[in-house]
């Protein structure tokens, strides 16, 4: 089990990322929240790991927080819940938000992101209940500090970008592209989802 990477950020590109370790590139995929915690591109990072086997593929995930990577590990323990809805999950509200929801039964909040219905809110609120680990709040990892305006070097414009990510999160291209009209101006491809995703969240 690979549960932990320190390595040089080679690229961004949501929700992917490209880590150098030792000359070792690690192709893994981030939430949102972890992605806008990320520096620059050619800075040094460290990621809390998860790894799932499948018979075609190794996937593997990175989170700027252990706590971050806990609550997914959890998440992909709830029925119908795969590591794709949890990291949609993880990318439209952080841990404590969620936490939140769960204990306040916001079923409604919960159906804001992407491929979480009603009975989907309600198995989440029902099951996660008695799953959160018991956590401190904790800071970012070592060589993960906030950096909005660092990015890699976009291959095409970052609201192309930002709409590319959005879908693969399982936004709906007509929904992806309605929540982010008029975000051209918030600079980087990472600022713009999470300006988006804000906007969603708050209906």
């Amino acid at each position: 089990m690979i549960g932990r990477l320190r390595g040089t950020l080679i690229d961004k590109q949501p929700p992917w990322l490209l880590l150098d370790v030792a000359g070792v590139g690690y192709e893994l995929e981030a939430s949102m929240t972890t992605l806008v915690a990320l520096p620059g591109v050619g800075e040094d990072v460290v990621l809390h790991t998860h790894l799932t086997v499948r018979d075609d593929a190794h996937l593997l995930y990175g989170f700027a927080r252990e706590q971050e990577r806990a609550l997914f590990r959890a998440l992909i323990k709830v029925n119908g819940v795969g590591p794709k809805l949890a990291l949609a999950i993880l990318s439209g509200m952080d841990e404590d938000a969620f936490i939140r929801c769960v204990m306040d039964d916001d079923v409604k909040s919960l159906t804001r992101l992407p491929g979480v219905g009603k009975k989907t809110a309600e198995r989440l609120i029902v099951e996660m209940r008695d799953r959160f680990p018991h956590w401190e709040a904790e800071a970012p990892a070592a060589g993960v500090a906030p950096s909005p305006g660092a990015a890699a070097e976009p291959r095409q414009e970052p609201l192309a970008e930002a709409e590319a990510a959005l879908v693969s999160l399982g936004y709906k291209p007509a929904e992806a592209g309605r929540m982010l009209t008029g975000l051209e101006e918030e600079g980087s491809t990472e600022a713009i989802i999470k300006a988006a995703l804000a906007r969603r969240m708050a209906g």
